[in-house]
């Protein structure tokens, strides 16, 4: 697929009216963009200089949650088209619960994710709420704590290879790969400028989350799940340090990980 073809696919099927796309929508045009036979071909072209890499970089950046960030098509605010680099158990912390500021969708090309989808419940599992905002593109993240919350899970889902899900903005989920993954990534047009943040108390805690060592939303803490295996431990309070100043993925990392991504797709 030509890099403006792209670009016409996901203006068309997201639409450009005052009403934000539906999940299903950036759900469907992602699954279609991550096929191998389309996502190939773009990521060569990608690679092979057919894009500002300047630009590109500059948005493109190991997450705090330890899986690269990189940037294919930029059509702010519109919409912005990303591979996400799952390194397996690298992170320093696991994901926090959150939603995002538009509607997202991701479909897994390579690997597995895990994803848990959760409500406020009065019997729900205690959590700490943050509100985040970002600073702009490329910004830094900003956290304020709210006060105290209540969580539910409603759903567990595994994710492989040709699945994709779709999120509205105020689904409140998250991520986990353990295992080396490849997600494409669409981001929609923003419906807010703040999303919400919670995390668990350290009661709750489980022996998975606190031996990980690996995916907040895209601009936020946390981002595209878990599981509640092994017993509960405590490793401290519910309390969340802003995270570290976001920095750019260096053009030969950048470049180096989409030519990966081509030839492992057979291009």
């Amino acid at each position: 697929m030509q890099v403006e073809e792209a670009r016409r696919l996901l203006a068309e099927r997201l639409g450009g009216g005052p009403a934000p796309p539906s999940p299903e929508s950036a759900r469907a045009v992602t699954a279609r963009l991550a096929h191998p036979a389309t996502l190939g071909p773009l990521v060569r072209r990608l690679s092979a200089g057919d894009l500002d890499l300047a630009e590109c970089t500059r948005l493109s950046y190991r997450h705090v949650l330890g899986f690269d960030k990189l940037l294919l098509l930029a059509g702010a605010p519109r919409f912005m088209l990303r591979v996400h680099f799952w390194h397996g158990r690298t992170g320093p912390v696991p994901e926090d619960i959150h939603n995002h500021r538009c509607a997202i969708a991701s479909a897994v090309v390579r690997g597995s994710v895990r994803m848990e989808c959760y409500e406020p419940a009065a019997d729900g599992v205690p959590a700490t709420a943050y509100r985040e905002t970002i600073d702009g593109p490329g910004g830094a993240w900003r956290l304020r704590r709210v006060g105290d919350a209540r969580l539910r899970l409603l759903c567990t889902e595994q994710y492989g290879p040709g699945r994709s899900y779709g999120l509205a903005a105020r689904t409140l989920h998250r991520v986990v790969s353990d295992e080396p993954t490849v997600t494409l990534f669409l981001e929609t047009a923003p419906q807010r400028s703040v999303t919400d943040v919670y995390v668990r108390n350290s009661s709750h805690v489980t022996n998975t989350e606190a031996g990980r060592s690996d995916s907040a939303a895209d601009g936020g803490p946390a981002t595209d799940t878990g599981d509640d295996r092994g017993g509960d431990i405590m490793t401290g309070g519910a309390e969340r340090a802003g995270p570290p100043p976001k920095t750019p993925l260096p053009p030969a990392v950048y470049l180096a990980e989409l030519d990966a991504l081509a030839r492992s797709l057979g291009y």
